[in-house]
């Protein structure tokens, strides 16, 4: 995809992911000869952005935000806003502002099939994509014009140490170097210094929560059981907490651990996975095991800490969740899924409507040829090969996403037209 670019394109970059990703996206767009502004809103986002002439510190209240915003999008004559999640109030905000304008809003998010690609979209991501109108038919006809076959995922990652890293880092700025933001307020309920805690405890604990997930799969794989997985997510992520029916994990988990005791057969055992970013901040192993006893079924829940999940799924019979990405390695499989949320993949050709109990039952298998068109198609879309967090990654991804942001047509509608570049195959990002 050939983007020319117009001497006209200026890009106000508003929050990223934790990390330099967003400071070498200016710098690419810069190079293409665009400009690039940078609203920051704490010293994390200070910190990792390279270039302070076209930094623009907000150190006002979030009342003031949308005011400050109108004037910023005049004065500097912003065409395009960039954004890494839809939901926090001060993206929220910035994107009615650039809609009422006329201004293209670039979103980025975690892969909707992560962890291999990343997910660049324009307007929305996950409940408020373009992804959630579109039917499998049209996905479809849209392919027809495109011969590529989907490719596999690499055969090892090396991002999450990275994640981590970057997380806890960003917030010990936050604590220590936020006396210039003193109307700083996080788009998350827990204070900045239990995050950076949190985030500390989970970069140590690292290799004892691996001997615990590896005792846990062991267990598992030893027991000779049939066995259902409830794939869990981080409760504060906006992806549960904006576009799903339960407002804590705890009240998904009842609904699932109830439904399995009514409905499994009593030799069948459920497999709860936490999410791998799960840092403790939700009692969440202490409410599974509370939750199986007061159902009689102590004995057929297990809890397995983060991790991979492929190892899981290979032998898994069926899979819920509320609208976990991972419900796209499910699907993959070929395994059947239901959900409980607002998710990209939920068609019903492949996730069931089934009730709980009858779902845990006897699992209707989900269509497998509509998955894969359906994978197909998001992999010559808005999902691009790489990642925000190791540097390698971050090299790969900007290999296509520059072009992209640059081209006058968002990513669904440049395979419709058949201007969409050949993506690259695959290969380990570390």
């Amino acid at each position: 995809m050939g983007a020319t670019v117009q001497t006209d394109r200026v890009f106000l970059f508003l929050q990223g992911p934790h990390g330099p990703f967003f400071n070498t996206l200016a710098d690419m767009l810069r190079a293409a000869g665009a400009k690039v502004w940078r609203t920051g809103f704490n010293a994390g986002d200070r910190v990792f952005w390279r270039h302070a002439k076209c930094y623009i510190p907000f150190r006002g209240t979030p009342e003031d935000w949308p005011e400050t915003l109108d004037r910023l999008l005049d004065e500097r004559h912003v065409t395009d806003i960039v954004l890494y999640g839809d939901t926090r109030a001060v993206h929220s905000t910035a994107i009615a502002a650039a809609k009422a304008r006329g201004l293209t809003v670039h979103v980025f998010e975690e892969g909707y099939m992560r962890p291999y690609w990343v997910t660049y979209e324009r307007g929305g991501s996950n409940g408020n994509s373009r992804l959630m109108e579109m039917s499998i038919a049209e996905m479809q006809s849209a392919l027809a014009l495109s011969d590529m076959e989907a490719p596999l995922p690499p055969a090892s990652w090396g991002d999450m140490r990275q994640h981590v890293f970057y997380g806890a880092l960003y917030h010990w700025f936050v604590m220590f170097w936020n006396r210039g933001y003193p109307n700083f307020r996080p788009h998350r309920a827990l204070p900045v210094t239990k995050e950076f805690q949190l985030y500390l405890k989970r970069l140590v604990l690292m290799p004892f929560q691996a001997l615990d997930r590896r005792i846990a799969q062991r267990r598992i794989r030893n027991g000779g059981f049939p066995y259902h997985l409830a794939l869990l997510q981080l409760e504060h992520d906006s992806s549960f907490q904006m576009h799903s029916p339960f407002s804590t994990m705890t009240e998904f988990l009842e609904q699932v651990i109830q439904g399995f005791a009514e409905g499994a057969p009593r030799h069948h055992h459920l497999v709860i996975k936490a999410h791998p970013l799960e840092d403790g901040r939700v009692p969440v192993r202490a409410e599974a095991r509370r939750l199986a006893a007061q159902y009689g079924i102590a004995n057929r829940v297990h809890y397995v800490r983060g991790g991979k999940l492929a190892q899981l799924l290979n032998d898994a019979r069926s899979a819920v969740t509320v609208n976990s990405t991972a419900g796209q390695q499910v699907l993959w499989r070929g395994i059947p899924i239901k959900v409980f949320g607002s998710a990209v993949y939920d068609k019903p050709e492949f996730v069931s409507t089934q009730p709980l109990r009858d779902f845990f039952a006897g699992a209707a298998r989900p269509d497998n040829r509509a998955y894969k068109d359906y994978r197909r198609y998001l992999l010559e879309t808005s999902q691009v090969p790489g990642g925000f967090y190791s540097r390698r990654g971050r090299r790969q991804l900007l290999r296509h996403v520059v072009d992209m942001m640059l081209s006058p047509e968002d990513p669904y509608d440049a395979l419709k037209s058949g201007t969409a570049a050949p993506r690259q195959h695959l290969r380990a990002v570390t």
